[in-house]
């Protein structure tokens, strides 16, 4: 049985001329980042000891994350590792942001995923929805129910995850057409770029479906952790959906439309191509108890999760029994009940087998729990050695208009381009203090910048380099690069204008 990241190795890949310019990319970033930091320790900054070191450690971080020249994990561990070996901070202080109450959220919810991918429920999902009779033998509805399962999936498993998941299926559904359709030159070309369409929706919906939820994606937890540690603002389960699934809504509609009016013109799905998905389906048989257990383990994971969401749905968030739910199940502790229902529920259990196995559960990704570990502690780092401040008011002299919406537009802005360069996952721990810094020093609430950057931070359409379901996908051969930026832009600055647009109306009714 794979794991989630054996199955993204088995067809992640890159040009050689992209494998080129990672490599160089890599070793300038190797000698540069010393050299920027060098540069910095030395500069005369009008800061103080401890926060002009920080500022050096800060600049030797951002361009090992900009340039990946090492795992962006071991740089999230080097940075507090430095800060306590230059003095910046004690030991505890450095590495207490690793056993933040957010970190557990994570796991639990890896653990979760990684469950439903050991099993099946995953497959069985998508297989469930593509064999549907409402897809039948139209392409426009088989490409809007296959987008829909990635763009749900990624609502609770990782957007990378979603995408190895369900780039094998739609290869398949590929070849079929291929194989089967009529040998014409009209029709290949329709079907290729009918190709195109299902390898970049594989992508762009899992990448969307990830704003729907604080698990989706770890750019969520980042924006949220940061927001409660540095201002003290709670962001509950709940509440980020009431912000991400209305997001997540407008731009899976946007990618419908998009991607079924230039994509699916003179194709039709053979009754072939039906078969095949429920041929599919026949072979994982019934339910089995270790997928009902999964499923059973990550409802009521769920049910925890938006409880207190849905007492105040019916006007019990004051009640005593809402409080006291709320500080004895938060979400990190809710993530870990589901999680070690997992290691309780039996499969078997005359053999004592149960549906997890420690072994199984420890293919999560460690090395994203790590980056935001090391994201979180620097950035209290910063705020603790007052560099944030100097920062935040030396970007705010600069700009010409303080208010909130000035400070979201940017903020959004910068992280959706940060994000076509690096991973979503660094841009948010490089953004989101920033925007929290300014909105600080400019006077006004640093949720609505925090959370633009936070939710910019998870696009990046446009390059196969950006983000890795990008990569899974671009490894097709179905994708021109050009194509992908083509696409890639019209997605990005329309999520530009809907998350900032959704941010400032939303964001002050629910965050009050």
């Amino acid at each position: 049985m794979r794991s989630f990241n054996q199955a993204i190795e088995s067809v992640e890949m890159y040009s050689p001329a992209e494998e080129r310019f990672n490599r160089r990319r890599r070793t300038v970033g190797l000698f540069l980042a010393p050299a920027v930091m060098a540069a910095l320790w030395l500069a005369p900054l009008p800061l103080d000891g401890p926060a002009h070191r920080m500022a050096a450690i800060m600049g030797l971080v951002v361009v090992l994350w900009v340039s990946e020249a090492l795992p962006m994990a071991v740089t999230a561990i080097l940075g507090p590792v430095l800060a306590v070996v230059l003095r910046v901070a004690d030991a505890r202080a450095a590495l207490a942001s690793f056993a933040d109450p957010i970190i557990f959220l994570f796991i639990g919810s890896f653990i979760l995923a990684e469950a439903m991918f050991v099993h099946g429920v995953d497959r069985r999902i998508a297989y469930t929805a593509l064999s549907w009779k409402f897809v039948g033998h139209s392409a426009p509805r088989l490409l809007l129910v296959y987008s829909a399962v990635a763009t749900g999936l990624s609502m609770w498993i990782s957007n990378t995850a979603t995408t190895a998941m369900m780039f094998p299926i739609g290869l398949a559904l590929v070849s079929h057409l291929m194989q089967s359709g009529p040998k014409d030159e009209a029709s290949r070309t329709a079907v290729r770029r009918f190709a195109l369409g299902l390898m970049l929706t594989t992508s762009f919906a899992a990448s969307v479906g990830g704003m729907a939820t604080p698990v989706g994606t770890p750019p969520n937890l980042i924006g949220i952790g940061m927001l409660e540690r540095i201002t003290g603002t709670r962001i509950s389960f709940f509440t980020w959906m009431a912000i991400g699934v209305p997001l997540v809504l407008v731009l899976f509609t946007v990618l419908m439309v998009l991607f079924t009016v230039t994509t699916t013109r003179g194709v039709r799905m053979l009754e072939g191509g039906a078969e095949l998905v429920r041929a599919e389906k026949r072979k994982l048989g019934p339910l089995s108890a270790a997928e009902r257990n999964v499923l059973l383990a990550f409802g009521v994971t769920v049910l925890l999760w938006t409880l207190p969401g849905l007492l105040a749905l019916v006007g019990l968030d004051a009640s005593p029994f809402s409080r006291e739910y709320q500080r004895a199940v938060p979400e990190g502790v809710a993530a870990m009940i589901g999680a070690l229902l997992l290691f309780l529920l039996p499969v078997d259990w005359r053999v004592r087998r149960f549906t997890l196995t420690w072994d199984e559960a420890v293919r999560i990704d460690w090395g994203i729990v790590l980056l935001y570990g090391g994201g979180l502690a620097l950035g209290a780092l910063a705020f603790q050695t007052g560099l944030a401040e100097a920062l935040g008011k030396g970007i705010t002299a600069w700009l010409p208009s303080k208010t909130s919406l000035t400070l979201t537009v940017i903020f959004t802005g910068s992280a959706i381009l940060l994000s076509e360069a690096t991973s979503n996952t660094a841009s948010a721990n490089m953004i989101v203090p920033v925007a929290i810094a300014v909105a600080q020093a400019a006077g006004v609430r640093a949720v609505e910048p925090a959370l633009g950057a936070t939710l910019g931070a998870s696009m990046g359409f446009m390059m196969p380099i950006s983000t890795a379901p990008n990569a899974i996908v671009y490894s097709s051969g179905f994708i021109p690069i050009t194509a992908m930026m083509r696409f890639g832009i019209v997605l990005d600055v329309v999520a530009f204008v809907a998350i900032v647009t959704l941010v400032m109306l939303l964001g002050p009714v629910l965050i009050p």
